[in-house]
Protein backbone atom coordinates (compact mmCIF):
# COMPACT_ATOMS: atom_id res chain seq x y z
CA UNK A 1 0.00 0.00 0.00
CA UNK A 2 3.17 2.37 0.23
CA UNK A 3 4.19 2.16 -3.61
CA UNK A 4 4.86 5.72 -4.93
CA UNK A 5 4.69 6.94 -1.59
CA UNK A 6 7.26 9.97 -1.06
CA UNK A 7 8.30 10.00 2.33
CA UNK A 8 9.73 13.39 2.20
CA UNK A 9 5.72 14.91 0.92
CA UNK A 10 2.44 15.46 2.73
CA UNK A 11 -1.00 16.38 2.23
CA UNK A 12 -1.60 20.14 1.75
CA UNK A 13 -4.90 19.68 3.88
CA UNK A 14 -5.70 17.34 6.59
CA UNK A 15 -9.76 17.59 6.64
CA UNK A 16 -9.60 13.90 5.98
CA UNK A 17 -7.86 13.03 9.18
CA UNK A 18 -9.69 15.53 11.22
CA UNK A 19 -13.47 14.83 9.50
CA UNK A 20 -12.48 10.86 10.50
CA UNK A 21 -11.65 11.70 13.90
CA UNK A 22 -13.49 14.79 15.46
CA UNK A 23 -16.71 13.27 15.92
CA UNK A 24 -15.30 10.27 18.26
CA UNK A 25 -14.03 13.28 20.05
CA UNK A 26 -16.77 14.50 22.84
CA UNK A 27 -16.59 17.61 25.51
CA UNK A 28 -17.04 16.58 29.10
CA UNK A 29 -18.80 18.68 31.76
CA UNK A 30 -18.32 18.00 35.61
CA UNK A 31 -19.60 19.74 38.49
CA UNK A 32 -18.08 19.09 42.06
CA UNK A 33 -20.37 19.79 45.17
CA UNK A 34 -17.66 22.26 47.12
CA UNK A 35 -18.42 23.18 51.38
CA UNK A 36 -16.77 26.34 52.07
CA UNK A 37 -14.66 26.87 55.08
CA UNK A 38 -17.09 29.15 57.30
CA UNK A 39 -16.39 32.38 58.43
CA UNK A 40 -17.13 33.94 62.28
CA UNK A 41 -20.25 35.43 61.21
CA UNK A 42 -21.61 31.72 59.32
CA UNK A 43 -20.30 29.65 62.15
CA UNK A 44 -22.03 32.06 64.92
CA UNK A 45 -25.27 32.05 62.74
CA UNK A 46 -25.16 28.38 62.52
CA UNK A 47 -25.05 27.71 66.40
CA UNK A 48 -27.66 30.18 67.12
CA UNK A 49 -29.63 29.98 63.73
CA UNK A 50 -29.16 26.29 63.15
CA UNK A 51 -28.06 28.24 59.51
CA UNK A 52 -26.59 25.37 57.03
CA UNK A 53 -23.12 24.98 55.85
CA UNK A 54 -22.19 26.79 53.11
CA UNK A 55 -21.52 25.22 49.30
CA UNK A 56 -21.56 25.72 46.35
CA UNK A 57 -21.25 23.64 42.84
CA UNK A 58 -17.80 23.80 41.21
CA UNK A 59 -17.79 23.49 37.58
CA UNK A 60 -14.71 21.97 35.12
CA UNK A 61 -14.64 21.25 31.22
CA UNK A 62 -12.20 18.49 29.65
CA UNK A 63 -12.32 16.28 26.27
CA UNK A 64 -12.96 12.12 25.90
CA UNK A 65 -12.76 9.88 23.11
CA UNK A 66 -15.41 7.55 22.15
CA UNK A 67 -13.58 3.88 21.98
CA UNK A 68 -16.45 1.88 20.65
CA UNK A 69 -19.77 1.96 19.55
CA UNK A 70 -21.10 0.56 23.08
CA UNK A 71 -20.06 4.11 24.50
CA UNK A 72 -17.49 4.02 26.16
CA UNK A 73 -15.30 6.95 26.46
CA UNK A 74 -11.47 7.37 27.46
CA UNK A 75 -10.66 10.98 29.03
CA UNK A 76 -7.92 11.88 31.99
CA UNK A 77 -8.51 10.64 36.15
CA UNK A 78 -7.80 14.19 36.75
CA UNK A 79 -10.80 15.65 34.50
CA UNK A 80 -13.31 13.73 36.52
CA UNK A 81 -11.76 13.43 39.82
CA UNK A 82 -14.07 14.23 42.91
CA UNK A 83 -17.07 15.21 40.39
CA UNK A 84 -20.74 14.24 41.50
CA UNK A 85 -21.77 14.87 38.18
CA UNK A 86 -20.21 14.21 35.04
CA UNK A 87 -22.39 15.35 31.63
CA UNK A 88 -20.99 14.69 27.55
CA UNK A 89 -21.28 16.53 24.88
CA UNK A 90 -21.03 14.85 21.26
CA UNK A 91 -19.70 16.33 18.40
CA UNK A 92 -23.54 16.24 16.24
CA UNK A 93 -24.82 18.28 19.38
CA UNK A 94 -25.92 15.19 22.03
CA UNK A 95 -25.80 15.67 25.39
CA UNK A 96 -26.25 12.80 27.94
CA UNK A 97 -24.98 11.81 31.48
CA UNK A 98 -21.77 9.73 31.64
CA UNK A 99 -21.57 7.24 34.30
CA UNK A 100 -17.90 6.79 35.64
CA UNK A 101 -16.69 3.00 35.16
CA UNK A 102 -13.63 3.37 36.53
CA UNK A 103 -10.25 5.14 36.68
CA UNK A 104 -6.83 4.75 37.48
CA UNK A 105 -4.70 7.82 38.68
CA UNK A 106 -1.37 6.33 38.31
CA UNK A 107 -1.54 6.85 34.84
CA UNK A 108 -4.24 9.49 34.80
CA UNK A 109 -6.68 7.61 32.83
CA UNK A 110 -10.72 7.05 33.44
CA UNK A 111 -13.46 5.04 31.44
CA UNK A 112 -16.81 6.15 31.21
CA UNK A 113 -19.70 4.96 29.53
CA UNK A 114 -22.62 6.93 27.57
CA UNK A 115 -26.15 5.33 26.25
CA UNK A 116 -26.48 6.96 23.33
CA UNK A 117 -27.43 5.29 19.61
CA UNK A 118 -24.98 6.11 15.88
CA UNK A 119 -21.53 6.40 17.95
CA UNK A 120 -18.49 7.35 15.49
CA UNK A 121 -15.75 5.48 17.34
CA UNK A 122 -12.27 6.32 16.58
CA UNK A 123 -9.91 3.81 15.02
CA UNK A 124 -6.45 3.17 16.62
CA UNK A 125 -3.04 3.41 14.42
CA UNK A 126 -1.73 0.16 13.78
CA UNK A 127 0.00 1.34 10.55
CA UNK A 128 3.76 1.82 11.93
CA UNK A 129 5.97 2.88 14.93
CA UNK A 130 4.90 6.24 15.52
CA UNK A 131 8.04 8.06 14.67
CA UNK A 132 10.20 11.65 16.48
CA UNK A 133 8.99 13.93 13.63
CA UNK A 134 5.24 12.42 12.27
CA UNK A 135 2.43 15.08 11.98
CA UNK A 136 -0.22 15.01 15.12
CA UNK A 137 -2.71 16.54 15.17
CA UNK A 138 -4.73 17.36 18.46
CA UNK A 139 -8.60 17.90 18.60
CA UNK A 140 -10.16 18.61 22.16
CA UNK A 141 -12.46 21.66 23.52
CA UNK A 142 -9.35 24.55 24.89
CA UNK A 143 -10.91 27.09 26.98
CA UNK A 144 -14.09 25.74 26.72
CA UNK A 145 -14.54 27.33 23.03
CA UNK A 146 -15.87 24.07 21.36
CA UNK A 147 -13.75 21.76 19.09
CA UNK A 148 -10.41 22.89 18.15
CA UNK A 149 -7.69 21.36 15.76
CA UNK A 150 -3.79 21.93 16.45
CA UNK A 151 -1.03 20.51 14.63
CA UNK A 152 2.44 19.91 15.43
CA UNK A 153 5.01 17.10 15.32
CA UNK A 154 6.05 14.07 17.51
CA UNK A 155 8.92 15.90 19.68
CA UNK A 156 9.67 13.19 21.66
CA UNK A 157 9.05 9.34 22.71
CA UNK A 158 8.95 7.48 26.01
CA UNK A 159 9.12 10.26 28.35
CA UNK A 160 9.10 9.40 31.60
CA UNK A 161 11.22 11.65 34.37
CA UNK A 162 7.85 14.31 34.64
CA UNK A 163 6.91 13.40 38.13
CA UNK A 164 3.12 13.61 37.07
CA UNK A 165 2.10 10.02 37.32
CA UNK A 166 3.64 6.82 38.91
CA UNK A 167 3.57 4.85 35.54
CA UNK A 168 4.65 7.49 32.70
CA UNK A 169 5.39 7.28 29.22
CA UNK A 170 4.83 10.31 27.26
CA UNK A 171 4.31 11.41 24.15
CA UNK A 172 5.61 14.70 23.22
CA UNK A 173 3.99 17.24 21.17
CA UNK A 174 4.08 20.63 20.37
CA UNK A 175 0.94 20.60 19.02
CA UNK A 176 -1.10 23.17 21.00
CA UNK A 177 -2.89 21.45 23.87
CA UNK A 178 -4.51 23.92 25.82
CA UNK A 179 -6.71 23.50 29.11
CA UNK A 180 -9.88 21.77 28.43
CA UNK A 181 -7.88 19.66 26.24
CA UNK A 182 -7.51 17.14 28.53
CA UNK A 183 -8.30 13.79 27.60
CA UNK A 184 -9.27 14.78 23.96
CA UNK A 185 -7.65 12.77 20.63
CA UNK A 186 -4.05 12.98 19.60
CA UNK A 187 -4.28 11.68 15.87
CA UNK A 188 -2.35 10.93 12.93
CA UNK A 189 -2.16 12.54 9.85
CA UNK A 190 -4.73 9.60 8.53
CA UNK A 191 -7.15 10.63 11.27
CA UNK A 192 -6.06 7.70 13.60
CA UNK A 193 -5.45 8.10 17.46
CA UNK A 194 -2.03 7.66 18.56
CA UNK A 195 -2.70 9.09 21.99
CA UNK A 196 -4.85 10.70 24.94
CA UNK A 197 -3.71 14.55 25.43
CA UNK A 198 -3.06 14.91 29.12
CA UNK A 199 -0.78 17.22 30.41
CA UNK A 200 1.91 20.58 29.41
CA UNK A 201 4.48 22.00 30.57
CA UNK A 202 3.41 25.29 31.13
CA UNK A 203 4.85 28.90 32.66
CA UNK A 204 1.98 30.86 31.68
CA UNK A 205 -1.26 28.32 31.90
CA UNK A 206 -1.39 28.22 27.90
CA UNK A 207 0.85 25.74 25.41
CA UNK A 208 4.13 26.77 25.06
CA UNK A 209 4.92 24.17 22.89
CA UNK A 210 5.46 21.07 25.48
CA UNK A 211 2.43 19.13 25.51
CA UNK A 212 2.11 15.33 26.56
CA UNK A 213 -0.53 12.45 24.97
CA UNK A 214 -0.60 8.65 26.82
CA UNK A 215 -0.05 6.60 23.67
CA UNK A 216 -3.02 4.85 22.29
CA UNK A 217 -1.77 1.41 22.84
CA UNK A 218 -1.40 1.75 26.76
CA UNK A 219 -4.31 3.59 27.08
CA UNK A 220 -6.42 0.95 25.25
CA UNK A 221 -5.21 -1.48 27.67
CA UNK A 222 -6.26 0.45 30.93
CA UNK A 223 -9.68 0.81 28.89
CA UNK A 224 -10.04 -3.11 28.20
CA UNK A 225 -8.80 -3.88 32.02
CA UNK A 226 -11.03 -1.74 33.60
CA UNK A 227 -14.23 -2.65 31.36
CA UNK A 228 -13.34 -6.13 32.09
CA UNK A 229 -12.56 -6.06 35.79
CA UNK A 230 -13.05 -3.03 36.67
CA UNK A 231 -9.26 -1.37 37.36
CA UNK A 232 -5.68 -1.89 35.48
CA UNK A 233 -4.60 -5.09 35.98
CA UNK A 234 0.05 -4.78 35.97
CA UNK A 235 2.73 -7.40 36.15
CA UNK A 236 4.83 -7.17 39.35
CA UNK A 237 8.50 -8.20 40.17
CA UNK A 238 8.87 -7.15 44.08
CA UNK A 239 12.19 -5.70 42.96
CA UNK A 240 12.91 -2.30 44.11
CA UNK A 241 16.32 -0.95 41.58
CA UNK A 242 18.33 2.14 41.47
CA UNK A 243 20.41 3.79 38.32
CA UNK A 244 23.70 2.39 38.18
CA UNK A 245 25.22 5.76 37.63
CA UNK A 246 29.39 6.27 38.32
CA UNK A 247 29.48 7.51 41.43
CA UNK A 248 27.02 4.90 43.17
CA UNK A 249 29.04 2.62 41.22
CA UNK A 250 32.31 3.63 43.22
CA UNK A 251 30.96 3.98 46.10
CA UNK A 252 30.07 0.28 45.90
CA UNK A 253 33.12 -0.50 44.81
CA UNK A 254 31.74 -1.99 41.20
CA UNK A 255 33.60 -0.95 37.95
CA UNK A 256 31.88 2.21 36.76
CA UNK A 257 31.93 1.12 33.08
CA UNK A 258 28.76 -1.17 33.99
CA UNK A 259 25.18 0.40 33.02
CA UNK A 260 22.29 -1.09 34.22
CA UNK A 261 20.10 -1.07 37.26
CA UNK A 262 21.58 -2.17 40.90
CA UNK A 263 18.82 -4.62 42.97
CA UNK A 264 18.73 -2.79 46.17
CA UNK A 265 15.82 -4.79 47.79
CA UNK A 266 13.48 -8.08 47.12
CA UNK A 267 10.38 -8.74 48.24
CA UNK A 268 10.74 -11.67 50.55
CA UNK A 269 9.45 -14.82 48.50
CA UNK A 270 8.52 -12.43 45.58
CA UNK A 271 8.93 -13.44 41.78
CA UNK A 272 12.31 -11.60 41.39
CA UNK A 273 13.69 -13.58 44.66
CA UNK A 274 11.85 -16.66 43.07
CA UNK A 275 13.83 -16.01 40.02
CA UNK A 276 17.29 -15.93 42.01
CA UNK A 277 17.77 -12.23 41.91
CA UNK A 278 19.92 -10.90 44.84
CA UNK A 279 20.66 -7.50 46.07
CA UNK A 280 23.73 -5.83 44.40
CA UNK A 281 22.74 -7.22 41.22
CA UNK A 282 23.24 -4.99 38.33
CA UNK A 283 20.01 -5.69 36.13
CA UNK A 284 21.65 -5.16 32.19
CA UNK A 285 18.06 -6.51 29.81
CA UNK A 286 14.90 -7.03 30.35
CA UNK A 287 13.43 -9.42 27.69
CA UNK A 288 16.11 -8.12 25.64
CA UNK A 289 15.38 -4.57 26.12
CA UNK A 290 18.79 -2.54 27.33
CA UNK A 291 18.00 -1.72 31.31
CA UNK A 292 19.22 1.96 31.84
CA UNK A 293 16.13 4.00 33.41
CA UNK A 294 14.07 2.50 36.13
CA UNK A 295 11.30 4.42 35.02
CA UNK A 296 11.08 2.65 31.80
CA UNK A 297 11.99 -0.40 33.80
CA UNK A 298 8.91 -0.28 35.86
CA UNK A 299 6.81 0.23 33.03
CA UNK A 300 8.33 -2.91 31.64
CA UNK A 301 7.43 -4.64 34.24
CA UNK A 302 3.88 -3.05 34.72
CA UNK A 303 2.88 -3.89 31.21
CA UNK A 304 3.35 -7.50 31.81
CA UNK A 305 0.31 -9.84 32.50
CA UNK A 306 0.33 -11.54 35.86
CA UNK A 307 1.99 -15.17 35.39
CA UNK A 308 3.97 -13.76 32.13
CA UNK A 309 7.68 -14.95 31.75
CA UNK A 310 10.28 -11.68 32.21
CA UNK A 311 13.95 -12.52 31.11
CA UNK A 312 15.74 -10.99 33.13
CA UNK A 313 20.11 -10.42 32.12
CA UNK A 314 22.49 -9.86 34.97
CA UNK A 315 25.95 -8.84 35.72
CA UNK A 316 26.88 -10.68 39.34
CA UNK A 317 30.49 -10.66 40.25
CA UNK A 318 31.81 -9.36 37.42
CA UNK A 319 29.71 -12.04 35.64
CA UNK A 320 26.97 -11.92 32.72
CA UNK A 321 23.93 -14.30 33.98
CA UNK A 322 20.09 -14.52 33.30
CA UNK A 323 17.08 -16.25 34.71
CA UNK A 324 13.76 -16.19 33.86
CA UNK A 325 10.52 -14.83 36.33
CA UNK A 326 6.84 -15.30 36.02
CA UNK A 327 4.99 -11.71 36.86
CA UNK A 328 2.76 -11.77 39.85
CA UNK A 329 -0.29 -9.00 39.92
CA UNK A 330 0.80 -5.99 41.39
CA UNK A 331 -1.59 -4.93 43.96
CA UNK A 332 -2.40 -1.24 44.38
CA UNK A 333 -0.51 0.60 47.02
CA UNK A 334 -2.75 2.23 49.89
CA UNK A 335 -3.04 5.97 49.65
Amino acid sequence: QNQGFDPFSGPVSYSHAVNKAAPAVVNIFTQRLIQEEPSLNELFLRRFFNKQPSKRMQSSLGSGVIMNSEGYILTNHHVIEGADEIRVSTHDGREVDAKLIGSDAEVDLAVLKINLKNLSAIKIADRAPLSIGDVVLAIGNPFGVGQTVTMGIVSALGRNQLGLNTYEDYIQTDAAINPGNSGGALINAYGELVGISSAIYSKSGGSEGIGFAIPANSAAQVLGDITQFGKTIRGWMGIEVQEATPALLTRLNIPTALEGLIVTGLTLNGPAQQSGLMIGDIITALNDKPSENAKSAMNQIAALRPGENIRIEVIRSGRLQSTVAIAGKREKPAR
